[in-house]
């Protein structure tokens, strides 16, 4: 991993992406703050705005297939292989994502999820319950989320099972809107990625997240496929173990056809950047 970081990634390139990258949080913050005052109902355009320049910063490149559930509220459920996931889902998806609560302490990455609308739960067993309640209270007044189900981050391969527990929600809404939805990077640089290539995305197990995200920097060149499938409605299921399981399905099948190359059933369209829908 880090030979071909090395052979292929550029520290000029890495410097300059970092001095982007801050100069944008020095400027879109106090905007996005004085914003949030003026405009409290929309709440994400400037971070919508912010990723898009931001992974076109990085050089990624984005097919999303299929469409954007169009219901309020909706529970958007994806896989989850890296950081990055978030900056590609924040451009392609107005909603708060759902994280666990120690991120919201963690330097610069915890204030800029705050600036995001991030919702912070703490996943122990003994907080179920207010888990729930926190995330029915947002749904409760038109806020779509975006969960990542398998708890952990992998290596992009395929998808763990879903826990079951973020699907509680459905139990109080019924006639909630579901969509399940996989990433997947499939090149870097326009090369297909190898297992040896995805540790340059993926981030997971003991990884350290600096070098990690040095390396990032100095590569980028992702090109990542979003699978939007069809949205379907809690109350066609039995119980949230049910859709849990049918969500986690969809989203195996298509990372599975992505990584293969299969041409998929709904269109590919390149996002186009920085420019908002």
């Amino acid at each position: 991993m880090t030979d071909f970081a090395s052979a292929y990634g550029s520290r000029m390139m890495a410097a300059l992406r970092v001095a982007g990258f801050l100069t944008l949080v020095v400027v879109l913050t106090p905007v996005h703050i004085v914003y949030r005052v003026l405009r409290p109902e929309d709440k994400f355009r400037l971070p919508q705005f912010f990723h898009r320049l931001l992974i076109a910063l990085l050089g990624f490149r984005v097919r999303a297939h299929g469409t954007v559930a169009s219901a309020s509220p909706v529970l958007f459920v994806a896989n989850h292989a890296s950081y990055l996931d978030i900056l590609v889902l924040a451009t392609l998806i107005p909603a708060a994502f759902v994280a666990k609560s120690e991120v919201a302490n963690w330097p610069l990455i915890g204030f800029l999820a705050k600036l995001q609308n991030t919702v912070f739960i703490e996943r122990r067993a003994a907080k179920a319950h207010h888990q729930k309640s926190v995330l029915h209270e947002k749904l409760a007044a038109g806020q779509s989320l975006i969960v990542f189900p398998e708890g952990t981050s992998t290596e992009g391969l395929g998808a763990l099972p879903f826990k079951s527990s973020l699907f509680s929600v459905i139990e109080d809404n019924a006639k909630l809107t579901v969509q399940p939805i996989s990433i997947t990077c499939t090149e870097l640089d326009g090369i297909p990625m190898t297992r040896e290539l995805r540790s340059f995305y993926s981030w997971y197990g003991d990884m350290t997240l600096l070098p990690h995200l040095w390396n990032v920097f100095k590569l980028g060149g992702f090109t990542l496929d979003v699978v939007f499938h069809s949205p379907v409605t809690a109350n066609n299921f039995a119980d949230r173990k049910e859709l849990a399981r049918y969500c986690h399905q969809q989203v195996a099948r298509g990372i599975e056809q992505c990584l293969k190359g299969r041409n998929l059933s709904l269109p590919g369209e390149m996002l186009q950047l920085p420019v908002l829908a």
